[in-house]
């Protein structure tokens, strides 16, 4: 199994970090019952990113709920050296990885090591960071490119509505077999002008889990 299994169309990615933490479980299963079936984990350092959020302790003690119910895990490593803790990803039960370009100097060897271990890649890159050398650098290596439409490290910051080109040029450059992903700010408002830029894979964070019914909220954003 892959990401040529996993997504159906456009995906939106329920963020695990903007949830209760105190009703985790019970969050995941509603949104689940509700159509969701790929969660994006984000694993943030103090060091890469400001916060220090959620690792594999937390990803263990959601795999198997996540996984009974069909899901999937695709951690998104806010770290240096991420190729470090893919190991314990891997144990813990995570189904795929996203390295950031700015802190992988030997990213086709990053990306090896990931495979070794049965895990999916990603390589995401920060607001800074242009399409091209990304592209040029893991466009056939990848399972998908991760275009940040906020800075990351914090969840809840508006989106960046330059992040539209940006995706609509990397859809240009890349393989049509591997998906762009956009994480930052998505919701109501850009949902639809990021999927016709050309990404499939939409991160949405605040705007699922805090909003009130958040069943509700996934289902209105998976329609749009």
């Amino acid at each position: 199994m892959g990401w040529h299994d996993w997504v159906r169309g456009l995906e939106i990615e329920p963020s695990i970090y903007a949830a209760d933490f105190s009703r985790l479980g019970e969050q995941l299963e509603t949104v689940m019952v509700s159509g969701a079936r790929i969660f994006q984990f984000d694993v943030g350092d103090g060091q890469f990113v400001e916060p220090i959020t959620i690792g594999p302790i937390v990803l263990k003690s959601i795999s198997p709920l996540v996984h009974e119910l069909g899901g999937v895990l695709d951690c998104h490593l806010m770290i240096v050296s991420p190729e470090k803790h893919f190991e314990a990803i891997a144990e813990a039960g995570g189904d795929s990885v996203t390295v950031h370009y700015e802190v992988c100097d030997d990213l086709p060897g990053v990306i090896a090591q990931a495979r070794e271990l049965g895990l999916g890649v990603g390589v995401a890159f920060n607001p800074e960071t242009e399409p091209e050398p990304v592209a040029e650098a893991a466009g056939g290596l990848v399972d998908l490119v991760l275009c940040m439409s906020i800075h990351p490290g914090y969840s809840g910051q508006p989106f960046m509505q330059e992040s539209i080109p940006r995706v609509r040029r990397l859809r240009e450059l890349l393989p049509d077999d591997v998906y762009i992903q956009v994480d930052g700010g998505v919701g109501p408002d850009n949902v639809r002008e990021l999927r016709e830029a050309g990404a499939s894979l939409l991160v949405a964070g605040t705007s699922v889990f805090g909003r009130e019914d958040i069943a509700a909220a996934y289902r209105d954003l998976a329609a749009l």
